[in-house]
């Protein structure tokens, strides 16, 4: 693990290289121009021209390259990225739970024989297993976001409202003991919503399932599944969990517990809790929990507190779920990465993309955290991305929030990513490329349902049958049989066995197959 402090704990450490030419004497027609584009769950800035500009005075005398910087919602980012890509308007983007499904659709650039001469500093930077996860037939694809891995699934909540009504806050240990908590709220604050989607069509009910890893997909893609110990793929939406915390959420829908447009809202969950009307979101983080609320209390408005919603769990997604890729149309892909490296390596370039201009957008405090102007919060300074702290580059020389972070923030996090319990499918990678088709019908069937499932404005009693068999019609079935064998495959060649409980169940899940 590196040793660094990021913009969760302490300040001020940096790792420096020799980021490659010096060309200082280039004419300013040299330099090569690159875009990023990267999501913010903070305000999409309506100019980022300072920003770009306080960054290249910096990148052109290192790299001899100038950046333009493409800050999209998250609500838009997915799509946008993908046409970006199709039509050569971007050279940079990171991917967000689908590594997998983007290197099969050749969106990412082939980084394995320019890594050693654009981003030497960066890769040393990395564990061999973290490269593996974001690697294809031995071929490196992209370098994942450097950060703690392991996540967990938290409750963030405005202590000013749990500190009024007296609530008891540590006695919730999971979402089923929320709905106690949400009823008090409302009926104390009749105008106030208790839960606040995280994002469009995500209430957070997906973080609350215990091990799952996803095999290379996530929530919100076609998504054959392995749930603890078991080396049987599983389709999401026929998991027990999946079905009683969809009905949990139709309970909170239908007493107005959550948000009522969850399911179609463009705001994030920051800007929601900004406004005054909600008292909690859910979503999962990989910073210890006194962190995390410091962290998001200035973006949210009100200080927040936090409480964990289950435990920590890793698996080859929870590495490479964000993950910075060159597009594979990029005109400049040797540029790219070495602005990349420096991402990676130089806090002056990845802090500025964060937080944007010194005394404009933040200040920077004494012990080396920042905080915003005096007066002004997220949601009113000209550019901020600070939400963003997880997604880009290297978190281990981000300059922290006031108030946040510490030695010990750091130990935990460095144990955590150690010590959290492992998938036994790590490391696999499913190559999607023999059902491209039916990823695209079975994408096009989640976007149709999840949403309202996961939101609870649907009830799950009369909609999942039909999201079912609709997965099925669009081929959802082929899409597991593919994963199932290419995990068999990659098992018996890596000599990865279960126990056998989950032997027995496999089993008996073969048995069923047969049957129908």
């Amino acid at each position: 693990m590196v040793k660094k402090l990021g913009c969760l704990a302490l300040a001020g450490a940096m790792v420096v290289g020799s980021m490659g030419m010096n060309v200082s004497s280039a004419k300013a027609d040299d330099y090569t121009q690159i875009t990023y584009a990267f999501v913010t769950f903070n305000n999409v800035p309506d100019d980022t021209s300072k920003v770009e500009e306080a960054i290249n005075q910096i990148t052109r005398d290192k790299i001899g390259v100038e950046v333009h910087l493409m800050p999209l919602s998250i609500s838009e980012y997915q799509q946008q990225v993908s046409l970006a890509v199709q039509n050569g308007e971007i050279d940079i983007f990171h991917t967000l739970g689908d590594f997998g499904n983007d290197v099969s659709s050749e969106m990412c650039y082939d980084i394995t024989d320019m890594i050693d001469e654009d981003a030497p500093e960066t890769k040393a930077l990395m564990e061999d297993e973290w490269l593996r996860t974001t690697s294809k037939d031995g071929r490196l694809y992209g370098i994942p976001t450097l950060k703690p891995f392991a996540l967990q699934p938290m409750l963030i909540y405005r202590k000013d409202i749990a500190q009024e009504l007296n609530l008891d806050m540590d006695s919730v240990k999971s979402p089923e003991d929320l709905t106690d908590i949400f009823a008090k709220v409302k009926e104390a604050h009749p105008e106030m919503t208790p839960l606040a989607p995280v994002s469009q069509g995500d209430s957070g009910l997906t973080r609350w399932i215990p091990e799952i890893d996803w095999l290379g997909d996530s929530f919100s893609n076609p998504t054959g599944v392995l749930q603890g110990d078991s080396l049987t793929v599983q389709s999401y939406y026929d998991l027990p969990d999946f079905e009683k915390y969809t009905s949990l959420v139709r309970d909170w829908y239908e007493k107005e517990y959550i948000m009522m447009d969850a399911a179609t809202t463009t705001s994030a969950a920051a800007e929601l809790m900004s406004s005054g009307n909600y008292f909690a979101y859910s979503a999962s983080y990989s910073y210890p929990l006194e962190d995390t609320a410091a962290a998001l209390s200035a973006p949210s408005g009100y200080e927040v507190g936090a409480i964990a919603l289950g435990d920590s769990y890793l698996d080859t997604t929870a590495i490479n779920s964000v993950t910075q890729v060159i597009a594979s149309t990029s005109e400049n892909p040797d540029a790219a990465l070495k602005f990349l490296n420096l991402t990676y390596t130089d806090p002056d370039v990845i802090n500025t993309m964060l937080y944007g201009i010194e005394g404009e957008d933040y200040v920077k405090n004494d012990d080396g955290s920042v905080s915003y102007p005096e007066g002004q919060d997220a949601s009113t300074v000209s550019y901020t991305a600070q939400l963003s702290c997880g997604v880009l580059g290297n978190f281990f020389i981000q300059w922290p929030l006031q108030g946040s972070g510490s030695e010990e923030s750091l130990k935990w996090e460095d144990e955590q990513n150690h010590s959290a319990k492992s998938s036994p499918a790590m490391g696999f990678g499913f190559d999607t490329s023999g059902v491209q088709t039916e990823y695209t019908a079975v994408s096009n069937v989640i976007k149709q349902y999840l949403p309202g499932l996961s939101c609870g404005s649907v009830d799950p009693a009369e909609t999942l049958p039909k999201f079912r068999q609709a997965l099925k019609d669009a081929g959802y079935d082929n899409i597991l049989k593919a994963k199932q064998e290419q995990l068999d495959a990659w098992a018996a060649e890596n000599g990865v066995t279960v126990g056998e409980e989950a032997s027995e169940a496999e089993s008996e899940s073969e048995t069923e197959t047969a049957a129908e």
